[in-house]
């Protein structure tokens, strides 16, 4: 065990810190395999992490090329809040083209370990100090905010380390950087360089997940005096990815009282860097997942109904998040008359003890149980006859060579209604039919939309979930089918049904 981990850090992490983040989503994060982001969504992204409060947005690489350049103009367009740089390597070129994107400052990138500046660069320490020194200076003499960062850094020679950073904050950068590139290092080894780095001044720390470590190693660099972290959404990025951004924000504020990001944006950012991005959530990601602040097991459920804190380290609505109590093998007598109470639904003891075995059965099966599954459960267990508001009675699309279309034929309340839609796709179309038929009376909001495939092979069958609401109602309904289309529909359908039975309303059709 080292001096780390045997009491408190050296510099205090509390509530007086000053923290920042730097995000580096829209470089880092974009260097992802496969990922690729449009001037549009770079826009949206660097929107949503000032309204999240992110002290430093790095915009892309303006060396990339001129695509780059014009997306990171985009953003210096925008008028943010947060100060917003880009990457630049230790060549001038790379700051001139820099300054014509109108940036606040760079980040510049210099060798560190001998490997980065004998192999990868041919050239010597002692050159890549004189020419840190020029390169700070004419970044500096042209108004930039400047961070000095070795790349590299944790597998280089600490003595060098410190000499480089030495040198660019004596030619007058605004802070030195330490970059664990690879995702090599230790929190002890951490430690000691950020040390020796903050002892100089302004440090920030740059973390990769390759070990597990990117956050414990943003801690010692925060222990060891750091005071800005450099961070992705949803920790995307080369490799294993960086640490990410939500969870060091979260994490200094719940353990620490240090504040560094609005937190209830926090959810908003991370859909909207997954959807740009294509790269999935993990439903046990922290913060962000699915699962975080999901209940299924029965003693959490219990102990959850009883007090919001019993199963979990903070509230969700601190991340924008909100509670979610599911039905499965595990569901206990407390969530399931919980769940059918949301649905103004009463049972008595026996009921409630036969709808539970139900539930278990079907969860035994390996599958999530709905909304629409627990309310035709509880249907058949107390005798009832659903009567149905709304029901598909045909569905036809077609997508190739045009714009994508689609008709439907519903029933809605004894009435048959016939509507057609485009969209930017069958499902699309399809949705915009039905809510044609429907009219805005029946207006209803998608809030989630998921697909799975259930089986192997050209003709695999489909599931499709939505939650859909409509007023203060919640509904989640799933449907199979070997057309994603009318899987698709058919959910949509029977969630609108459910959330329309508890309206004695009529659903007249539109002018």
């Amino acid at each position: 065990m080292t001096e780390l981990f045997r009491g408190s850090p050296e510099v205090p992490l509390t509530s007086d810190r000053h923290v920042q983040l730097l995000d580096t989503t829209l470089r880092d994060g974009e260097q992802a395999p496969g990922v690729s982001l449009t001037p549009a969504e770079k826009a949206d992204i660097a929107r949503a992490l000032d309204r999240a409060n992110v002290s430093v947005i790095e915009a892309g690489s303006a060396c990339t090329g001129a695509g780059e350049r014009e997306t990171i103009r985009r953003v210096t367009d925008l008028g943010l809040d947060a100060k917003v740089t880009s990457f630049a390597r230790g060549v001038q070129n790379d700051i001139d083209l820099a300054l014509d994107c109108d940036v606040d400052g760079v980040t510049l990138v210099v060798p560190a370990s001998d490997r980065h500046v004998e192999t990868k660069v041919g050239t010597t320490r002692d050159d890549v100090v004189s020419k840190t020194e020029d390169l700070v200076a004419y970044a500096k003499d042209h108004g930039l905010w400047v961070e000095i960062l070795g790349e590299d850094g944790s597998r280089a020679d600490l003595d060098f380390l410190e000499r480089l950073a030495k040198a660019g904050l004596d030619a007058g950068a605004d802070r030195s950087c330490f970059a664990d590139t690879v995702g090599h290092t230790s929190p002890e080894h951490t430690y000691e360089a950020v040390s020796r780095l903050a002892a100089l001044g302004p440090t920030s720390t740059h973390t990769h997940d390759d070990l597990g470590l990117a956050m414990t190693n943003v801690y010692a660099s925060l222990a060891a005096g750091a005071d800005m972290v450099h961070a992705t959404v949803n920790g995307i990025g080369e490799r294993a990815g960086n640490v990410a951004l939500e969870e060091v924000a979260i994490a200094l504020h719940h353990c620490y009282g240090v504040e560094t990001a609005k937190l209830d944006e926090l959810y908003d950012l991370a859909q909207l860097v997954a959807h740009s991005t294509g790269v999935d959530l993990a439903p046990n990601k922290a913060v962000v997942g699915q699962n975080a602040f999901t209940h299924e097991s029965g003693i959490h459920t219990d102990g959850t109904l009883k007090d919001d804190s019993m199963y979990e380290p903070y509230a969700p609505e601190t991340v924008g998040r909100e509670r979610r109590l599911v039905l499965g093998k595990h569901a206990g007598r407390a969530g399931v008359r919980a769940a059918l109470e949301e649905h103004d639904v009463d049972v008595d003891d026996d009921e409630l003890s036969t709808v539970v075995e139900r539930v278990k059965t079907l969860g035994d099966r390996g599958k999530r149980v709905t909304d629409a599954d627990l309310l035709t459960i509880a249907e058949e267990v107390q005798g009832r006859e659903r009567e149905r508001r709304v029901e598909l009675k045909d569905l036809t699309a077609a997508s190739g060579g045009g714009t994508p279309t689609a008709s439907v034929r519903l029933l809605v309340d004894g009435e048959e209604r016939i509507a057609s839609g485009t969209g930017s796709g069958p499902v699309d179309a399809a949705v915009e039919a039905v809510r044609s038929a429907l009219g805005a009376s029946a207006n209803a909001q998608l809030d989630s939309y998921h697909v799975d495939a259930i089986t192997g092979g050209t003709d695999a069958m489909v599931t499709v979930e939505v939650q859909m609401s409509r007023n203060d109602r919640t509904v989640t309904v799933a449907a199979s089918d070997s057309d994603i289309t009318r899987a698709s529909v058919v959910a949509m359908v029977d969630a609108l049904d459910r959330l329309l039975a508890s309206d004695p309303a009529p659903t007249p059709a539109d002018d």
